[in-house]
């Protein structure tokens, strides 16, 4: 168990200090007012234990290693964990022991443990998250703040769980959407390799026995094939070199900035990824105004949310707009993003005063979309492959059959 520092003072008013251990700092106080000390001040000791000082650097550094970070699905879970035991009843404190003590997750472990250190020294629970940054995000510490706020902790943690479904639904979507092109691309690329490197250097001995000028889609297949035998390290280094190059590219604000907006340009799996975009910001902007979050607050929130710096930049611009004291039907026609139905639906939201409502409907319909895309991506992509393939297997074909055809012509007339 950890071990505490306390400070306190005696039945006598004499100031004592000293260390025990226990489970959480409320039961250090338990202890300390059975023996009658009244503590002013509990925290972890900055002091091993004898057995801690025995383990070596090395086995800590190990253990970080191999420790897993939390994951979104650890975070989802958690949240449809604290709705069901807020719903019934049991105290903060109480729910958080009892997930530390059942997660067989180390790192979600020591997260519980903290906000209830933080929760213990009288901190609230979304200030104690902010304390976690990779875990939870700006978007959900806001809608924490706003339950605590309004006293309806449970039903935000139940749409923060929804919300994180949603997400993840989002996510599998695009994942889905881009796994056949690049799987077939990726096919492509071995099959031209192969047949480049271990095909066509079989028939140029064939080729060079003919004593005669070569047709042009057959020196091309040669000279392609020669690159590929003799040049192959450079070409290796030229794709390790360009990857590292784009990476660096994407890394700086600008190249972030134009490659997060060429995303959505890019043939058949960019209106995917623009329309999961649009859904999770309709919902995440439905989901902070359904539970209390100022419009401008909650525009702040879902720009750093929004995994894309270019719709980042839309969203902030929406924000801006706002609080010039435009509406948010003509910020969102600023931004030249969002198609004329979204736009009708947010102007009679304006009017009606359920844009909240109307919000989710946007996210709905966005959704739905992506569901159609995915389904039909199949169809959309194949007949571009038969295409590619076509042409591969035609300059093939004519590359290694022109000559034998020329030679059996050549035969024949003798």
């Amino acid at each position: 168990m950890p071990v505490y520092a306390y400070r306190g003072r005696s039945s006598r008013g004499d100031l004592v200090q000293g260390t025990l251990e226990g489970a959480d700092s409320g039961v250090i106080a338990d202890q300390l007012f059975n023996t009658g000390i009244t503590p002013t001040e509990i925290k972890l000791s900055k002091k091993l234990r004898a057995e801690e000082k025995s383990v070596g650097t090395q086995g800590a550094w190990w253990k970080r290693l191999n420790e897993k970070p939390v994951s979104p699905l650890d975070l989802m879970l958690f949240s449809r964990q604290m709705y069901t035991l807020l719903k019934a009843g049991v105290p903060i404190m109480r729910a958080l022991a009892g997930l530390q003590e059942s997660t067989q997750s180390p790192a979600f472990a020591a997260m519980l443990q903290d906000l209830r250190e933080n929760l213990d020294s009288g901190r609230e629970l979304s200030s104690a998250m902010r304390r976690h940054p990779t875990i939870f995000s700006p978007f959900y510490i806001s809608m924490v703040q706003v339950g605590e706020m309004t006293g309806m902790l449970d039903e935000t943690f139940i749409r923060l769980y929804d919300h994180l479904a949603f997400e993840k639904e989002m996510r599998e979507s695009i994942k889905s959407a881009l796994r056949y092109p690049t799987f077939v691309v990726i096919a492509m690329a071995v099959a031209i390799a192969v047949v480049n490197i271990f095909v066509i250097p079989a028939f140029i001995k064939v080729f060079e026995g003919f004593h005669t000028e070569l047709p042009l889609m057959t020196r091309f297949l040669i000279a392609s094939s020669n690159f590929f035998v003799y040049s192959w390290p450079l070409i290796l280094a030229g794709i390790f070199g360009g990857i590292v190059a784009f990476r660096s590219y994407i890394n700086t604000v600008d190249g972030r900035y134009k490659w997060d907006k060429y995303k959505f340009q890019i043939p058949i799996a960019g209106k995917i990824i623009l329309k999961s975009t649009l859904a999770r910001f309709a919902r995440s902007l439905a989901l902070g105004m359904k539970s209390g979050i100022p419009i401008v607050q909650g525009l702040n929130a879902v720009a750093l949310v929004v995994d894309n710096e270019y719709m980042r930049a839309r969203v902030e611009q929406m924000r801006d707009g706002v609080e010039r004291g435009e509406s948010i039907l003509r910020t969102a026609i600023a931004t030249g993003v969002f198609n004329p139905v979204v736009l009708q639906m947010i102007a009679v939201g304006e009017e009606t005063g359920d844009l909240d409502g109307l919000m989710f409907e946007v996210a709905g319909m966005y959704e739905q979309e992506v569901e159609y895309e995915v389904k039909t991506l199949s169809a959309q992509i194949e007949p571009i492959m038969i295409t590619a393939l076509g042409v591969l297997v035609l300059i093939l074909a004519l590359g290694i059959f022109l000559p034998m055809w020329d030679l059996g012509k050549a035969a024949l007339h003798k």
